[in-house]
Order: C-alpha cells, then sequence, then structure tokens
C-alpha cells in the first residue's frame, strides 16, 4: 500500500513529523545512522507502509510524504551497525518513537520483544506490536490566555499527582483526570487553602518498567518519561492534546499557576538491557551518556542512564520540549528532577553549563518558574544553594532539620534557626533571592505529614521489594505507636506535632511547599515510596484529620505580614532606623549568645522579624514580628520592648495568658506600638 504516499525532498527543520498543506514533513535527528525510515499503520495496528527518508542534510534525515493526513498512526526505523562497544546499537527491527511526537498511543509497558538485542547480536524480532506510536496531531494553538504570573514572594506550591489527587475525592472518582482537578469544588478547596501553583507530577508520556510489570505493578508516579512533547495517554482519555491547555487554562482562571515536574536527565530505555523504544535505537551515543568502554550507561540518576545534556541535540529537544508547554499547553514553569545532571559537562556539575545558560537567555524560558531538585547520584551530585539565580531549588535541609527539631533530636536550634532565616548560607550568593529555597517538610517522595507523625518505619512491602526501597532516614516519630490508634492522647499529640510542621513550614522565609492531603490528613499506611502504588495507597484520602482551615490560616497570616515573605535575605544588620532586621532571643528576652546556640539540650528559641535591612528606604515598615518556637515543655517568655499582641499560636487553646508558650507549639505577636 506504499504506493497512496509519494516521498519527495523535505526540509531539516522543524524536527519531528509536522502537518503541511499537502501531506507531511519529516525530519529526524542521527549523526550515526545509516538510513531512517517513516512507518505508517492503520487504527488495527497493521503496518501499511516503510517509507525510507530520501534525503539527509548535517546529521538530520528528512522527507516530505505527500497524502499523510491529522490522526495518522506513525513510528521510525532506523538502520546502522549494531556494535555496542561502538556505542552504537542501531537494529531495523525496532519500531522507533519519534522524540518530538505530540500525541502517543500503545502500549506503554516493558515487553521482552522491545529488547534492542545482546552483547553483540541484534534482536530479530519485530517490536512494532509492542511498542509505543506517535499520533500525526497539530499543534493546539499558540495560548492567548491570561496568566496569573505570581510574584515568587507571594507563592505557595501545592504538589500533586494530576490523577491521584481526586480518585478518592467524593462525587468526582470516575471524572477523567484533568476534568476533576479543575472542577469547581477543587479549584474552590486550593483557593481556600492560599494556594498560589499547583505542581503536578510528571504529565509527560512515561513507561511502566519491566520489573513492575513482572510484579503486576504499575508506574504511578511517572518518573520514567519516553515523550517530552506529549502528555500521558491515560490522562488525556479520549480527549485531544488541546485538553491539557484547557485544564491549564482553568486553573488560570482561577488564579493558579500550573507547574510541571519534568524528568530530561534520564528517560525510560534504561540500561543496555532495558528497551529500545526511541533515543537509543535513533542515536544511542549523541543521546545517552556512555561509560568508557561505550557498552555501559553512565547511570547517574539510579535508573539505568543519564541523558548527554551537555549535547546540542538534546539541550535542543529540551529547549523545544520546555518553550512547547509554556507556548501551547500554558505552562507556568517547571521542577526539574535530578537537576543536578542537567548541569553536567565534561568535568562534572557548573552554574554555568550550557543548557543552563541557554535556558536562562531564552526569551520564553527565562520569564517563567524553574525549580531544580539540586541533586543527582553521580560524584559531586549533591548542589544544594549553586544553581544559578533565577532557578529556586528544593531545600532538603529544611526538610531534615525542621523534623528533627521537632522530632525531638539535640542540638537541633541552630538548624531550625537556619531553615527559618532561608538557608542563606547556602542561597544567599550572586545576587539570589531568598525565596530561591523551596521549603518542604513532605513530598510525593516519603511519608505524607500523617504518616511521619504515626511510623517510626518505612512500611514498603506491598511495593515487592522487601521493604529495602524507599528512604532509610525519615526522623519520623509515631508518637508512642506505631501506625494507627484509638489512644485520644496519641491523636492530639500527632495533630499538634502535625500543625507544629506546618507552621514552621509557612513561616520560614523562603517558598513554601505542601503535599497534597497533608491538609486532609493523607495518609499511605506507612509507604514512603509509593511510586507503584496506582491504588488506594498512592491516592489522596481526604477522611484523616482535617487541618484545611488551619493550613488557611497560615496561608493567610503569610498574605497578611510581608516581613514572612520577603525577597532579601536576613542577617541580623541594622535598617535605616537603626533596628536589626532579625534578633535571636531566648525565652527571658535575652539575646541568643554563642553559648546559648551550642546548648545540646535548648528547645527553644524566639526571633524578633522586621524588613531586611537591605529594603529599599521608600520599601521599608515599622511592621515587626516576633515568632517563638518551642519543642520543649511550657514557658513563659519575655516579650521585646513595645506593646505585643498574639496573632497565632498552635495551642492557643492552652495558653493561660499572652506570655505562656505550652509545650511542643509555636506562636507569633505582632509589634503593634
Amino acid at each position: 500500500m506504499t504506493e497512496r504516499f509519494s516521498v519527495g525532498a523535505g526540509r531539516d527543520q522543524p524536527l519531528g513529523v509536522t502537518l503541511t498543506e499537502t501531506g507531511a514533513n519529516v525530519a529526524v535527528y542521527s549523526e550515526y545512522a545509516e538510513g531512517i525510515s517513516l512507518c505508517l499503520f492503520d487504527d488495527s495496528g497493521d503496518e501499511i507502509a516503510e517509507l525510507p527518508l530520501p534525503e539527509r542534510i548535517g546529521h538530520v534525515w528528512c522527507g516530505h510524504v505527500e497524502g499523510l493526513r491529522e490522526g495518522q498512526i506513525y513510528g521510525l526505523r532506523a538502520s546502522g551497525p549494531y556494535s555496542p562497544s561502538e556505542g552504537q546499537r542501531f537494529n531495523s527491527n525496532k519500531l522507533l518513537l519519534d522524540p518530538y511526537a505530540r500525541q502517543i498511543i500503545g502500549p506503554l509497558e516493558w515487553s521482552d520483544i522491545l529488547t534492542g538485542g545482546k552483547a553483540k547480536k541484534p534482536d530479530p524480532r519485530d517490536s512494532a506490536s509492542a511498542a509505543p506510536k506517535a499520533v500525526l496531531v497539530s499543534p493546539p494553538p499558540r495560548y492567548d490566555g491570561p496568566r496569573p504570573r505570581t510574584d515568587w514572594r507571594d507563592t505557595v506550591i501545592y504538589e500533586a499527582h494530576l490523577e491521584g489527587l481526586t480518585r478518592q475525592w467524593p462525587g468526582l472518582e470516575e471524572m477523567p483526570p484533568m476534568e476533576a482537578v479543575t472542577s469547581p469544588q477543587v479549584l474552590e478547596h486550593l483557593q481556600t487553602l492560599g494556594v498560589t501553583a499547583i505542581e503536578f507530577l510528571p504529565v509527560h508520556a512515561f513507561m511502566t518498567d519491566r520489573f513492575l510489570v513482572e510484579r503486576g505493578l504499575r508506574n504511578y508516579w511517572g518518573y520514567q518519561s519516553i515523550g517530552f512533547f506529549a502528555p500521558h495517554p491515560p490522562y488525556l482519555g479520549d480527549a485531544g492534546i488541546s485538553a491539557f491547555a484547557e485544564m491549564v487554562r482553568r486553573f488560570h482562571e482561577a488564579r493558579i499557576e500550573v507547574l510541571l515536574d519534568v524528568v530530561y536527565n534520564h528517560t525510560a530505555e534504561g540500561d543496555g538491557k532495558g528497551p529500545t523504544v526511541s533515543f537509543r535505537g535513533l542515536d544511542n551515543r549523541n543521546y545517552y551518556r556512555l561509560l568508557g568502554d561505550n557498552v555501559h550507561y553512565d547511570n547517574l540518576t539510579g535508573t539505568g542512564n543519564a541523558m548527554r545534556t551537555d549535547h546540542p541535540v538534546v539541550q535542543r529537544l529540551i529547549l523545544d520540549s520546555l518553550r512547547y508547554w509554556v507556548e501551547f499547553m500554558g505552562v507556568d514553569g517547571f521542577r526539574f528532577d535530578l537537576g543536578a545532571t542537567l548541569g553536567r559537562e565534561e568535568h562534572g556539575f557548573t552554574p554555568r553549563a550550557g543548557l543552563f545558560d541557554a535556558m536562562l537567555q531564552d526569551p520564553v524560558l527565562s520569564q517563567v518558574k524553574l525549580i531544580a531538585e539540586p541533586w543527582d547520584i553521580g560524584p559531586g551530585g549533591y548542589q544544594l544553594g549553586q544553581f544559578p539565580h533565577p532557578f529556586a531549588e528544593w531545600n532538603d535541609q529544611f526538610r531534615d532539620g525542621v523534623r528533627r527539631y521537632w522530632k525531638g533530636d539535640r542540638g537541633m536550634v541552630p538548624a531550625l534557626a537556619e531553615a527559618l532565616a532561608g538557608t542563606a548560607h547556602r542561597f544567599d550568593r550572586a545576587g539570589r533571592m531568598a525565596t530561591s529555597s523551596i521549603n518542604l517538610i513532605t513530598a510525593h517522595d516519603g511519608f505524607t505529614l500523617a504518616d511521619l507523625t504515626s511510623f517510626n518505619d518505612r512500611h514498603n512491602e506491598a511495593n515487592g521489594e522487601d521493604g529495602r526501597d524507599g528512604h532509610g532516614a525519615n526522623f519520623s516519630d509515631n508518637m508512642g505507636h506505631e501506625g494507627q490508634v484509638e489512644d485520644a492522647a496519641i491523636i492530639a499529640a500527632r495533630l499538634r506535632r502535625r500543625k507544629n510542621l506546618l507552621a514552621t513550614l509557612f513561616l520560614a522565609q523562603g517558598t513554601p511547599m505542601l503535599l497534597a492531603g497533608d491538609e486532609a490528613g493523607n495518609s499511605q499506611d506507612g509507604n514512603n515510596n509509593a511510586y507503584a502504588q496506582g491504588n488506594a495507597t498512592g491516592w489522596v484520602r481526604w477522611d484523616g484529620a482535617d487541618l484545611r482551615s488551619f493550613v488557611a490560616a497560615l496561608t493567610a497570616l503569610r498574605r497578611r505580614f510581608p516581613v514572612l515573605r520577603q525577597s532579601l535575605f536576613l542577617h541580623s544588620e541594622r535598617r535605616p532606623d537603626g533596628k536589626p532586621d532579625l534578633i535571636w532571643r531566648c525565652a527571658n528576652g535575652s539575646e541568643m549568645q554563642r553559648e546559648d546556640w551550642l546548648d545540646q539540650s535548648r528547645t527553644f528559641v524566639a526571633f524578633e522579624l522586621r524588613a531586611a535591612a537591605e529594603t529599599p528606604v521608600h520599601g521599608q515598615t515599622e511592621e515587626a514580628l516576633y515568632l517563638v518556637f518551642n519543642s520543649g515543655e511550657e514557658r513563659t517568655v519575655s516579650l521585646p520592648a513595645g506593646e505585643w499582641v498574639r496573632v497565632f499560636a498552635t495551642a492557643e487553646e492552652e495558653a493561660a495568658d499572652e506570655t505562656t508558650i505550652p509545650a511542643s507549639s509555636v506562636a507569633v505577636f505582632e509589634r503593634t506600638a
């Protein structure tokens, strides 16, 4: 049936398969291939044509195919040497995804037939029946709706799974995910909480790994991307790709930005034993980092491979993908999984990596929110505080320090103080803002807030790895009993601990991030690595201890007092009015001295907070707060000079008077005169 399609000269730009007035232009990068073919399929999955691309311009194979129409299902095949010792793994028996595919259909899980080959011999089986395929579609119109463009100072992030957020929400359980998350009740919930941005776990098309398929599990979180332009098919359902932009539009109408967690550090193809479904079969040497023997992959990510992000074709792919999600889907920013890998060049990580420079000079990408997970598992992989402005970064030191302080570990007051002041020793460099620290107590990876106060140990048996997976050091505390209890005293203590942790999160300098469901007591039954639990374990439960009004009060407090959300760092320096911007105090009101900071038994710290000393004179105000943190026994505090009124407390009902700070509690005072 090949005669239906006439193949002629094409253009090497843009990359991918692009509709024209009379057909489609095909342009595929491969430096080492000996030939590239476009393969066409009918709706039943039968291959109806294989069309060799007639031209090579530089390293781009191209051609124009007359007669192609929107909706055509297609894939690619690449011929060339199969020589792993030279980094080449071409196998024309394997159907390959177009790296620029806008829509993907078909199986998105491992199958043995997808194997590319062994040490010296390519696998002879045709993989088309088990391989994911692309659908030729027109891009949605450029997104032209209004955007919230929330300033970093005012940003409150809500991390959520696109499917799991609503699968157990009463009345929304059966609704398609993209409709459910923008239903009136969800939008109202987020607005009431004070959320300004929702950050979705990966929505790029992703695959399920072999070991999960063999255990009867599926990839739920989505950190195994295979298509950087295509929404994950199950999230779309029967809707077209424009449905994603429509979802974003509805969030924007509610004044909520949309951020995407993106995985450009590796792909679902894994190591040499993994499937050959796209990049490996097109140009293995240029898309992936290989070790010196060219056979093995540089596993900087723990998933088997790492993308060669210092290569121009990979950089272009990433930049084109990011711009697509901004310009056509309306997205407002990105969180980069294992971001340290993206900054690796020949001699390791550098803040001046070519990919970072390209993002920051790009007229589109330089205008959106950029967030790095500042580590990977390779040498020198921990890079907290080292990313260039205007990147923000996930701050695990905040998470661990705050958890350990409230858990009661000794000597944690200095770590708490650093967290409350925006972790300046890490982030105050090269003109960065105090909002650079993304503060978190919990995230998708680890215990939920409820489980953090209910379990000492991880309970990941359902993952099929004998409980070895997931974080081992959680700094959690079951408050006297492992798991759920009926003891009223333990329940009350756990609730207080959660309030204290949330208060610390929202009262600290930096940008707060709340994990979806923490405001509703969501539990995963002690599973701290629910990546494969696309079920009631991983879905948010909405019937736990209700902290919604408490979180709303905290975000309202941040909005009311600008000193809680400053762009400039605080270093106890004197302002133009002669008053320090930050004064650390003991319970008796005296300023903290060196011996106080070194006291390992100390459980109390308070600080007097004003606008940063470097704030321009026209921005200086008389506003002052006094914040008190007490993880020990009840204390009576001496307030600083002036008149103060308590405006917030996690244990207000237990305080005998204004100056009583109950055991294990937080209080905030406003200076009124």
